[in-house]
């Protein structure tokens, strides 16, 4: 029999990341936003044909993709190697060289939020002559006139939705992320959505299903959300669904049938649902993925969905007449979902007794090298979840275990919990890890001498902490992006974040002590074991600066530190070849460190 060799990195990365996409209205044509060439583009579908083809060539991040429904032009926004600083385009319907359509300068932000039913007007937001709160505003394609529609004030607000006459408008005030109010705009009167406006709420996901109607996701009192109904003109409120357990965590309408779908979060896995809004009970349906991260209903009811799993990478699915079908066929090149793993859902007990649910990639017997990765994850108001990372499949090939903990603060397990780390970076989420730690050790999992710990943005910040905490539990650590003093992060934020940051982490005066002693760099002399610290050089979230001061700190006091610094890439890695370069080198740092 042949052998073959083990595969290497590059083969793990030959899947692609799906970012975004839009359908047409007669569904005969798919967008989607894909580095599937290597680069990141844009690229179309011609269905049922699924073969796809390139509409751009400009290598940059693409999102809110916009079809025009009479099939005249596409609308994408993109930005400028990874910096976020979106701007929106015009293509011809067949791509090409992307048309700034509405000029800023490389510092302002333009979100395309809707594109009216007849192509005509767009409705967007920018940070331009309000860069912490925001304006939304409306543009006339035909004659490039521009009107304000809501001036943000106080807080950042965001165009959430817009009637089907165009005569009413919700926009959402967010305070934090666990503190957001929807506004309805009618009349030139500014209208709050909530039966508890003084509460704190999230609401979110906005939709008109009539003229008077708007349904959405909300949790105001209650600790998982769920869907309500508003009618706008008897301001009367109706809980549609809700599901024990379960967070909604986005809802669609589809008008000809009267037919709601319903994505929920638990946990580490997401569900699906039919509820007619008139009446009669959500009936489960079974999805083909694990994670979905966004959803289309169609005109003819036919749901598009891009979604990932455990061992499944980024593709595009239809659901009509009952059934799924995978419209993209992006896979592991070489290795069937059998080759790769599929994670254990394990809870341990926290140093105060609180639970914590987290994921446990075992490497397979015949690979296994008794080393384990503690993995923790970014947000922080964010969650592990079941979804495909090539470099968790890479490492686990490599026999590599990977740890992964939903710490306090995590989504996917009621409001309650995902408060917790609001004003508390440094204290509850980083004991929540030591005692997952101490949890592998007391299985046999792993030991002190075979662990590390690597982690990207919160999960780098988190990883420096523990460096400088706890660096007896490890034998190396790997930082990619995270903050290492949080008074400069504080900072250094874009400025749309800027008025969340007190609720969030704290204020740099009147929580000096504690910021000051949940800054990684408070630490620095603690920090003995190796380290390698990875950095996009545009990252608008986690600013270099973060990782230049703790690495020349680091190298000034003579830990063993490596730096890595990406030129053309932001909060994240876009670039086939970059993410192979970070992977190769971070494979080569832990081979280098073990005992």
């Amino acid at each position: 029999m042949i052998q073959f060799p083990k595969p290497d990195v590059e083969q793990f990365f030959q899947t692609y990341v799906i970012r975004d996409f839009a359908v047409a209205k007669d569904e005969k044509r798919l967008i989607f936003s894909s580095n599937l060439n290597g680069q990141p583009n844009l690229w179309a579908m011609d269905l049922p044909d699924a073969y796809p083809y390139p509409l751009t060539y400009n290598n940059q991040n693409a999102n809110a993709i916009e079809i025009d429904p009479r099939g005249r032009f596409l609308l994408a926004g993109f930005d400028r190697d990874g910096d976020e600083n979106y701007h929106i385009y015009a293509l011809p319907a067949e791509g090409g060289n992307p048309l700034e359509l509405i000029e800023g300068t490389p510092q302002e932000k333009f979100y395309a939020v809707k594109l009216s039913k007849d192509g005509e007007r767009l409705y967007y937001v920018t940070s331009k002559d309000n860069p912490n709160f925001l304006n939304a505003r409306v543009r006339h394609l035909a004659a490039g006139e521009d009107q304000l529609v809501y001036e943000g004030r106080e807080q950042p607000t965001f165009l959430e939705a817009v009637s089907p006459d165009e005569d009413k408008f919700v926009v959402a005030k967010t305070f934090a992320n666990t503190h957001q109010l929807g506004i309805v705009l009618a009349g030139g009167e500014e209208t709050v959505v909530s039966p508890s406006p003084e509460r704190v709420q999230v609401s979110h996901d906005f939709l008109f299903t009539d003229n008077d109607t708007l349904v959405y996701v909300t949790d105001v009192n209650r600790d998982f959300a769920y869907v309500m109904a508003y009618n706008l003109a008897t301001r009367a409120y109706e809980t549609v669904c809700e599901f024990d357990g379960e967070a909604v965590s986005g809802v669609k309408w589809h008008q000809a049938s009267g037919m709601l779908y319903v994505w929920t979060e638990r946990g580490t896995e997401h569900r699906m649902y039919a509820k007619p809004l008139a009446g009669g009970e959500a009936v489960a349906i079974p999805l083909p993925v694990d994670v979905v991260e966004k959803a289309v209903v169609a005109d003819s009811g036919a749901v598009y969905i891009l979604g990932r799993g455990a061992v499944q990478p980024f593709n595009l699915y239809r659901y009509a007449d009952g059934e799924w079908t995978r419209l993209t066929q992006n896979r592991v090149t070489g290795l069937a979902e059998e080759n790769l793993v599929y994670p254990d859902v394990v809870r341990f007990p926290s140093f105060d007794g609180l639970e914590i649910e987290a994921l446990l990639f075992k490497a397979k017997a015949d690979v296994a090298n008794g080393y384990t990765i503690f993995w923790p994850h970014g947000g922080p108001q964010a969650s592990e979840g079941k979804f495909f990372r090539a470099m968790f499949q890479f490492m686990l090939a490599y026999g590599y275990n990977i740890f992964a903990p939903n710490f306090r603060g995590s989504t996917g397990y009621g409001s309650a919990f995902v408060k917790l780390v609001e004003g508390d970076w440094g204290e509850g989420p980083r004991l929540d890890c030591v005692a997952g730690m101490e949890w592998l050790f007391e299985q046999g999992i792993s030991s002190r001498d075979k662990l590390f710990v690597v982690g990207g943005s919160y999960g780098g910040y988190m990883t420096l902490l523990l460096a400088g905490r706890h660096a007896d539990y490890f034998r190396a650590a790997v930082d990619i992006f995270g903050p290492s003093n949080l008074f400069t992060f504080i900072d250094s934020v874009p400025e749309d974040w800027k008025p969340l940051m007190e609720r969030w982490l704290g204020h740099p005066e009147r929580d000096r002590e504690r910021l000051t002693k949940d800054s990684p760099i408070t630490y620095l002399r603690q920090m003995v074991k190796p380290m390698l610290v990875i950095q996009g050089a545009n990252d608008p979230r986690v600013v270099k600066a973060e990782s230049d001061q703790i690495v020349a700190a680091l190298q000034a006091q003579g830990t063993d530190v490596e730096y890595l610094v990406l030129d053309d890439e932001g909060h994240g890695f876009s670039k086939r070849g970059n993410e192979i370069a970070v992977y190769r080198r971070m494979l080569a740092f832990l081979n280098k460190h073990r005992a």
